[in-house]
């Protein structure tokens, strides 16, 4: 038996990248520090909030949603309330629901399900079956977060936590370096309070996805392991695959990404990222007709033909 680094007790896991062996509960320790370090950068711990926590079934935004619940069950001043989408995925969603709706019962956490098909009259299947170049990725994730944004502003939400693990954020910067997209770079950096939208805020970007499975695990938590099928036609699944090589090779690569690109943050010029109202359906927009009503208009376009 490997023992823990910091006690007697039996290791559940290995970290490369610190060279530690932790036990169950100096590992629980670690995770949650590191989640507490993240939220202080939001400045949300000392003032009441109602969170708004995507819930998607899958084992990072599970788990996250029995961390904070963990983190905050005893402040009377901190609210939490799991939301969850459904994009309209046959064989696949409704599993990945009934385990968000599970641990939300369990919890003790109100929890709302809004749906693509009923906002917005199409589905993720539909969309896929169309066989546009960019892939239904592209149209699930804009009406996805639009949706997101909707139901938890009409929820009085301070924010929205979305279980993105350090993996997920690596991800998606190495996907704009590729892409040559600095401007949605800028994007990405944290809590953007502009008007009409319900600051984000990701309390798990410091934690590897290996990591959030083990705590799945270890705290026995009901989740749904099936990925997307949809996801093999992501450029996102191709940069996975690529960074995980590395990391394998240099540990801590990952870590490395994301502090890069916190210096690059840095040094965003001075401005603000405009938002008007959708001329159309009134959400956010840079230009006066919101990324969902432009998709939309493409899926009707090719709908009619």
């Amino acid at each position: 038996m490997i023992s823990c680094d910091r006690c007697s007790g039996r290791a559940v896991i290995f970290q490369k990248y610190s060279g530690k062996h932790l036990c169950a509960h100096h590992f629980e320790e670690d995770v949650h520090r590191k989640v507490k370090e993240v939220l202080r950068t939001y400045r949300i711990l000392g003032k009441p909030c109602r969170i708004a926590v995507a819930v998607s079934g899958g084992k990072d935004s599970t788990s996250l949603l029995l961390i904070l619940h963990s983190l905050f069950s005893y402040r009377e001043d901190v609210e939490l309330v799991a939301v969850s989408i459904d994009e309209g995925i046959e064989g696949y969603r409704s599993r990945t629901l009934a385990a968000a709706s599970a641990v939300a019962e369990k919890l003790g956490v109100e929890h709302v399900v809004e749906r693509l098909d009923e906002n917005f009259g199409v589905t993720t299947d539909l969309m896929a079956s169309q066989g546009h170049p960019q892939g239904p990725c592209s149209f699930c994730g804009v009406l996805r977060k639009g949706l997101l944004n909707k139901t938890a502003r009409e929820l009085s939400a301070d924010v929205i936590a979305t279980g993105h693990n350090l993996d997920d954020e690596a991800q998606t910067v190495m996907l704009n370096y590729l892409k040559g997209d600095v401007d949605r770079l800028y994007r990405l950096r944290p809590k953007r309070a502009l008007k009409g939208m319900v600051p984000r805020i990701k309390p798990l970007r410091r934690v590897p996805e290996k990591e959030m499975g083990i705590y799945a695990i270890v705290h026995k938590i009901p989740i749904e392991t099936a990925a997307c099928p949809y996801i093999s036609r992501a450029m996102r699944q191709e940069v996975k695959d690529l960074l995980n090589e590395i990391e394998a090779k240099h540990p801590g690569t990952k870590y490395s990404i994301m502090r890069g690109f916190e210096k690059i943050l840095e040094l965003q010029p001075p401005g603000s990222y405009e938002v008007i109202a959708c001329t159309r359906c009134g959400e956010p927009s840079s230009d006066g007709i919101c990324a969902s009503c432009r998709l939309l208009d493409q899926i009707r376009a090719e709908q009619s033909l």
